[in-house]
């Protein structure tokens, strides 16, 4: 598994925090965001593989952050969690609610890191 640039983003700190450790031991170089204003400030000052959407955040932030997600580099992807079978059409990856975190893990393993702020076809 290659190491990724994430970016993990959850609406709760305490959510945030327990988490982004099981990411940190998958290898990856984890920067974390809490709410809507966290993430947005972050994606505009550093540039990502990918950008995980955490299921405390609101439903509303996870549909709608990708669009802001997507502007700031096109080439950033982005995984949102607990979709529940809906997929935003520029969502790359998803997962339902009661997918464990370490099924999130294995999903993000069979990417291949993107050359951070290249643009992605579409």
């Amino acid at each position: 598994m290659a190491k990724m640039k994430l970016l993990y983003a959850e609406g709760e700190v305490d959510v945030l925090t327990a988490q982004a450790a099981v990411f940190e031991k998958a290898g990856h170089e984890v920067e974390r965001a809490v709410g809507r204003k966290g993430v947005l400030e972050s994606v505009t000052k550093a540039k990502y593989d990918l950008v995980v959407l955490g299921p405390s955040l609101s439903r509303d932030d996870r549909h709608h952050l990708v669009y802001k997600i997507k502007k700031a580099n096109a080439g950033t992807r982005v995984l949102v969690m607990h979709t529940d079978g809906s997929r935003h059409p520029y969502v790359d990856l998803c997962t339902d609610t009661g997918a464990s975190l370490e099924s999130v893990v294995a999903k993000i393993a069979g990417l291949k890191p993107a050359a951070v702020g290249a643009v992605a076809g579409r």
